[in-house]
């Protein structure tokens, strides 16, 4: 697929299969595409810890808070991004111009981790309801959760939902 495939391709999966695992070749792939995402002065700010098995549906339970997020119980892997420090350069020119250069990396980070699943055959849902707390004391982390991705293979009958988006007229302008 290239990657203009990809995004069409690519959905918020709400409805996954229990039953597959996800190969654990699949997995590496992408988080090696995260990897080499950009971030800002190559600081790479965040920490990405890949939950499987028992750990996956404690995860997966700590983002169903208030009812939310329930189709995460059958997500077999549970992809945990934490925030780490910035580096000196980043953080300068954080300050300097009053940008949050690691929120900005962790979505890029995200979104490389969903094209990849996605270019695997595989279904994501990037979650920003959780229990940070919760999830720290799961994963040993010391630094906050900025997202959780579920990650798995999407049922059968999960089809391809049509994309409603704004129209190009709204999103874009071009200044000569």
């Amino acid at each position: 697929m290239n990657f203009t495939e990809i995004a069409l391709n690519r959905q918020s999966c709400r409805n996954y299969d229990p039953n597959r695992s996800v190969e654990q070749e699949k997995i590496d792939a992408i988080i090696r595409s995260a990897i080499l995402s950009p971030s800002a002065c190559n600081g790479q700010p965040y920490h990405f810890t890949v939950c499987k098995n028992e750990t996956a549906k404690k995860v997966a339970l700590a983002t169903t808070g208030m009812g939310m997020n329930k189709f995460t119980e059958n997500a077999p892997v549970m992809i945990v991004i934490s925030e780490k420090p910035y580096v000196k350069t980043a953080a300068f020119g954080s300050k300097l111009k009053g940008n949050d250069y690691r929120s900005i990396d962790i979505g890029i980070a995200a979104a490389y981790i969903t094209a990849e699943a996605a270019a695997q055959g595989l279904g994501t849902c990037i979650l920003g309801w959780f229990d940070d707390a919760k999830i720290r004391k799961l994963c040993d982390l010391d630094e906050p959760v900025r997202l959780v991705i579920s990650l798995g293979y999407a049922n059968e009958n999960d089809k391809l939902r049509e994309k409603k988006r704004k129209d190009i007229s709204q999103l874009v302008s071009v200044k000569e």
